[in-house]
């Protein structure tokens, strides 16, 4: 009976023991002598923990969260935005691009830079950007002639990475 016990007890001790796997398109490790810490970007905060001079967060993965998308307020507008993530140089595919502005913006809204379209494929340099979470703003005018144009916008989330 006790050999018996010992086994099924080293069986959901083993089961116990086995841990989560998070599959994550960004997210980071760092380690050292001491602390080992993974990331996943996504993460919502479910505990926080201090020593008065250190924080620690603590959460669990999303596995809807999602960093890139759109919001179309100009559903006639046809446009490419490659590759998302990014790491050195992004396209801005389009055949209407005369009089077309993109205005680039990090995660705090802080203007990071403006230029206009100049070709149907334009590349704009991102190497020199810090990774992280940005939006792309096209601004341009629609409008038929003899008609009033309208200021048009569309926004992109897009993740620069490395």
């Amino acid at each position: 009976m006790t050999k018996s016990t010992l086994v099924l007890f080293s069986f959901f001790a083993s089961l116990a023991v086995s841990a989560q796997e998070v599959v994550s398109t960004q997210g980071d490790s760092y380690s050292n002598a001491s602390v080992n810490i993974d990331f996943t970007i996504g993460e919502v905060i479910i505990d926080t923990g201090t020593d008065g001079t250190n924080d620690l967060t603590q959460g669990f993965h999303q596995t809807n969260w999602n960093f890139l998308g759109v919001e179309d307020h100009a559903l006639n507008y046809e446009v490419c935005i490659f590759p998302n993530p990014t790491e050195d140089v992004l396209n801005i595919s389009t055949s209407t691009f005369e009089n077309v502005t993109y205005t680039l913006y990090d995660a705090q809204g802080k203007l990071v830079m403006q230029n206009i379209l100049s070709a149907e494929q334009t590349p704009i340099q991102v190497s020199q950007l810090a990774p992280g979470a940005y939006s792309l703003e096209l601004i341009f005018e629609e409008g038929n002639k003899g008609t009033q144009s309208l200021s048009k916008r569309k926004t992109f989330k897009l993740v620069k990475t490395h």
